[in-house]
C-alpha cells in the first residue's frame, strides 16, 4: 500500500475520534492565547474535572504550535486520569488517546499515531454502541460538553445538548448534573432582566446539582448569585456563607462572594475577597475587573452621600478612587486584550473625569474585538449610547448606538435597557412636541419590537398623518 493511502487511512481514522480534534471548538486566533492562560490558570486551582482541562490545554498549545508543550498536557492529563479514575472504566481516557493520535499525526509521527489509535479501538471493542473507533456513551458526552463551556460563550447552546443527552441516560449522575447547572446559568438572560424567581430557569438544575454535589461550594455561589438576581436575597446570602464554608473551589467561591456583596451595597467587603482570591491568581483580568468595579462603586457611594457634589475631602476620596478603577481596569485589558466589558468601564471612568477623547477610543476597542457575544454586543451599544446623550450632549449619535444595539436581535436585559433608553428620548421629544414624526416613529419601532403590533401599527399612522400636515405647510 502506497504512503498517500495508509496515510488517508489514518486520516479517516483520526477523524472518526470523539476528542478535542472533532468536536468543532472554533476559537478565534487572538482568543486562543487568553484562553490558554485562563485554563492553565483553572487547572491549577481545580481539585476535580482536571483531565479534560488539561486535554483542553494540550489543544490549545497544538493550535499555537506548541506540540510538545501540548504532549506534556496530555500527559498531564492521562496522569490526572490514572488518579480520579482508579476503579471506572476507561472510557474517558478515549479522549486524552485521540488528542494524543492527533498531535503526533501534526508532527509526523506515524507510528505513535497508529499506537494511540490502536488503544482506542482496543477500548472500543468492550462496548456494544460503537465502531472502531467512536464510543457512543453519556461519559463522552459528558467530555464534550465539558470542552465546549470552557471555550467561551459562543458554544453554551451545544454544551448544553450535549449535557441534556448525557442526562438523558443517567439523570442522577452528579457530574452530568454539575455541568447542565452551570450552562443553564450561564445561559439564564432574561430580556425582563429576571425580576421574577419563575423567570430563572437555572434555579432547578442548580438546586439538583447541589443535591447531588453538596460540598461543592461552586455550585453554592452560583445560586447564591442568581437568587441575588431575582430578589432572594436573603437565601442567597445562606447558600454563599455554605459555599465560603466549604474548601473546595475556594478562589472561585471567594470571586462570585465579592460580586454578591458588591452588588448588595459592601464594595469594602467584596474587596476583602478579591484580595485574598488574587492571592492564588494574581493575573485574573477578572479579578482586577471587579476590583475595579468596587472601586467605582465606593465613588458612587461617595458621591451619592454628598448629594452629587462632593468637596473636600470627600473630592479627594473620589479622585482616588476613580484613579483606582481606572488603574485596575487598564490591567484587566493588558491581561486580557479581548476583555470587552472592562474596555467599557474605562472607558465609562474616563467619561467620568472629562476625558472624553479616551472615553471614545476605549468605546472603539470593545466595538472592535472579534466575535463578541450578542448580549455583550448589545450591552456596549448601550453604554456607548448612554455616552453620547449624557457625556457627548448627542442624541442623535446616541440613537444610533440604540438602533444598532437592536438590530441585533438576542433577548437579552441588554436589549431591554436599549428598547428604555430608546424610548425615553422618544417620549420626551413627543411630550415637548419636538422632533415629533421621528419621536412616533421611533414609539412604533419600540412596539414593533416588543411585539406589540396594534400599538405600533397606531403609532406609524400617526407619523404619517404628522409628516403630512408638516408637508402640506411647506
Amino acid at each position: 500500500m502506497s504512503k498517500n493511502a495508509d496515510d488517508h487511512l489514518i486520516k479517516d481514522a483520526l477523524e472518526q475520534l470523539r476528542c478535542h480534534f472533532t468536536w468543532g471548538l472554533f476559537i478565534d486566533d487572538a482568543e486562543i492565547s487568553e484562553l490558554e492562560s485562563s485554563i492553565t490558570e483553572e487547572a491549577e486551582l481545580q481539585d476535580k474535572y482536571s483531565v479534560g482541562l488539561h486535554n483542553l490545554l494540550g489543544y490549545m498549545q497544538h493550535l499555537q504550535g506548541k506540540n510538545d508543550d501540548a504532549l506534556d498536557s496530555l500527559n498531564k492529563a492521562r496522569e490526572s486520569h490514572q488518579r480520579e479514575h482508579i476503579n471506572q472504566l476507561d472510557v474517558r481516557s478515549l479522549v486524552t488517546w485521540g488528542n494524543y493520535a492527533w498531535v503526533y499525526y501534526h508532527m509526523g509521527r506515524w507510528e505513535d499515531t497508529q499506537k494511540y489509535l490502536d488503544k482506542v479501538q482496543e477500548i472500543c471493542k468492550k462496548f456494544e454502541d460503537s465502531s472502531c473507533y467512536r464510543v457512543e456513551c453519556p461519559e463522552m458526552d459528558c467530555e464534550e460538553g465539558w470542552a465546549l463551556l470552557k471555550c467561551g460563550g459562543k458554544h453554551n447552546e451545544r454544551a448544553k445538548a450535549c449535557f441534556e443527552k448525557a442526562l438523558e441516560v443517567n439523570p442522577e449522575n452528579p457530574e452530568f448534573n454539575t455541568g447542565y447547572a452551570i450552562v443553564t446559568y450561564r445561559l439564564d438572560y432574561s430580556a425582563k432582566g429576571l425580576n421574577d424567581i419563575s423567570e430563572a430557569f437555572s434555579l432547578p438544575p442548580l438546586r439538583k446539582a447541589i443535591s447531588l454535589n453538596p460540598q461543592d461550594g461552586y455550585l453554592k455561589a452560583l445560586l447564591a448569585l442568581k437568587l441575588q438576581n431575582v430578589g432572594e436575597e436573603a437565601e442567597g446570602e445562606k447558600h454563599l456563607e455554605e459555599a465560603l464554608s466549604h474548601g473546595s473551589s475556594q478562589t472561585y467561591v471567594f470571586w462570585y462572594a465579592a460580586k454578591f456583596y458588591r452588588r448588595q451595597g459592601h464594595p469594602d467587603k467584596a474587596l476583602g475577597y478579591l484580595e485574598e482570591a488574587l492571592k492564588a491568581t494574581p493575573k485574573s483580568a477578572s479579578l482586577h475587573h471587579q476590583m475595579g468595579l468596587c472601586y467605582r462603586k465606593q465613588m458612587m457611594q461617595i458621591k451619592k452621600s454628598t448629594n452629587w457634589q462632593p468637596r473636600g475631602q470627600s473630592k479627594r476620596e473620589v479622585d482616588r478612587l476613580i484613579k483606582l478603577a481606572i488603574d485596575k481596569f487598564q490591567k484587566a485589558t493588558t491581561l486580557k486584550p479581548t476583555f470587552e466589558m472592562a474596555y467599557v468601564d474605562l472607558a465609562q471612568m474616563y467619561a467620568e473625569i472629562g476625558q472624553c477623547g479616551e472615553a471614545e477610543k476605549h468605546f472603539h476597542k470593545a466595538l472592535s474585538i472579534r466575535n463578541i457575544e450578542d448580549q455583550i454586543l448589545q450591552d456596549i451599544h448601550y453604554h456607548y449610547g448612554q455616552f453620547q446623550q449624557y457625556h457627548r450632549k448627542s442624541e442623535d449619535k446616541a440613537i444610533t448606538q440604540y438602533l444598532t444595539g437592536l438590530k441585533i436581535e438576542k433577548m437579552s436585559y441588554a436589549r431591554e435597557k436599549l428598547l428604555k433608553a430608546l424610548q425615553r428620548v422618544a417620549e420626551r421629544w413627543d411630550c415637548q412636541e419636538i422632533r415629533v414624526v421621528e419621536a412616533k416613529s421611533l414609539l412604533g419601532l419600540i412596539h414593533k419590537l416588543r411585539g406589540e403590533l396594534k400599538e405600533a401599527l397606531l403609532c406609524y399612522e400617526e407619523a404619517l398623518r404628522l409628516a403630512t400636515d408638516l408637508n402640506a405647510m411647506f
